[in-house]
């Protein structure tokens, strides 16, 4: 074999997936699935600046992880023929990172800053005269001495996003005047769209009844879904099956997530809560504790997708299983559940 044959099976054998997430993103506002209502103003806001020939007003996207806040931005870039430039809120640690970021903008150009409440309150201060007059406040020298110049930006968008938008202050959220829309959950049938067209992109052939499968333990999230998607393929790929309902089973259970969608942590927290706590009420701190688990981790990445199943509620003395828990987990409830519960 020549060594450039070599070479070509080398590379066709360690072919990075790195750019994978990025051909899974969809690319036209058609291959976007769900958020019908957010992509409906947004095409009536993007038609208007068009027709008037100016950059579009400042968006700000909020909700849970996973569900496409990041992708919008990419897709009104694409759709405005506009550059994008991309940051996040904890990488922009001083004024002076925000400024440099800021002048080196072009017209028309597009600055989208994810997680933006993570951004310091001296940060925002700078960051509001540039959203709303489009100049950028400098301060030269310090004490008496100190003078303020005004550099005169150009027509950019700002879109910024949020999975904690409480966070951010007022004054900040009243400057995205171009709307601020919440990212709803997908529904199961939006959910086996997308993992179709992703099967499609990773050219898996998947039936039915492997898709409908993903689908429901997906927990209503498309990121969560192509990553089960990739998992599922690996496994079938390894050990040279097709990819069915009963392989795709195989792949979730082994990956410990249940039928619908609870991870192990997450069973591990419901389980805790009803068998050693006789399903609450508990309070975070020693619910966390009793599993020896961070109480932010448990909060936020256990207990959003657990209320939203319906399996815990909060009350104003602790966390307390409800009967769908009781019943996820084939468990009798405690006769008192229904005070618990309303306490």
């Amino acid at each position: 074999m020549s060594s450039k044959s070599t070479q070509n099976s080398k590379d066709k054998e360690y072919k990075p997936d790195s750019s994978l997430e990025q051909e899974l993103r969809p690319s036209t506002w058609d291959e976007y699935i769900g958020q019908e209502s957010i992509k409906k103003n947004l095409h009536i806001l993007l038609e208007a600046a068009r027709q008037r020939g100016t950059s579009s007003e400042h968006i700000l996207f909020y909700g849970p992880p996973g569900l496409g806040k990041t992708t919008l931005a990419y897709l009104i870039a694409k759709h405005t023929n506009s550059q994008i430039k991309i940051t996040s809120g904890p990488s922009i640690e001083k004024v002076g990172d925000l400024a440099s970021i800021l002048t080196n903008l072009n017209k028309g150009d597009i600055l989208f800053i994810d997680e933006i409440h993570r951004l310091n309150k001296s940060i925002e201060e700078v960051l509001y005269p540039a959203m709303e007059s489009g100049v950028l406040d400098i301060i030269i020298g310090k004490g008496p001495s100190a003078r303020t110049i005004q550099l005169e930006l150009p027509p950019f968008t700002l879109i910024a996003a949020t999975t904690r938008i409480s966070m951010l202050s007022s004054p900040l959220r009243s400057r995205f005047s171009g709307g601020i829309h919440r990212l709803e959950f997908y529904t199961e049938r939006e959910i086996e769209k997308i993992i179709d067209r992703s099967s499609k992109i990773l050219k898996v052939d998947s039936d039915e009844g492997a898709i409908s499968e993903i689908a429901k333990r997906s927990r209503q999230t498309p990121r969560t879904a192509n990553y089960l998607l990739k998992r599922c393929r690996d496994y079938c790929q390894v050990h040279k099956v097709n990819m069915n309902k009963e392989n795709v089973m195989k792949t979730l259970e082994m990956l410990d997530i249940d039928e619908v969608g609870l991870s192990k942590s997450d069973a591990i927290v419901l389980k805790t809560l009803i068998n050693k706590f006789n399903g609450g009420p508990v309070g975070l701190h020693t619910l966390a504790m009793s599993i020896s688990e961070e109480p932010s981790t448990v909060e936020e990445f256990n207990e959003p997708y657990l209320i939203q199943l319906g399996f815990i509620e909060r009350t104003s003395r602790g966390r307390v299983a409800t009967l769908a828990a009781y019943s996820h987990i084939g468990k009798e409830p405690p006769l008192d559940l229904q005070n618990k519960l309303i306490s």
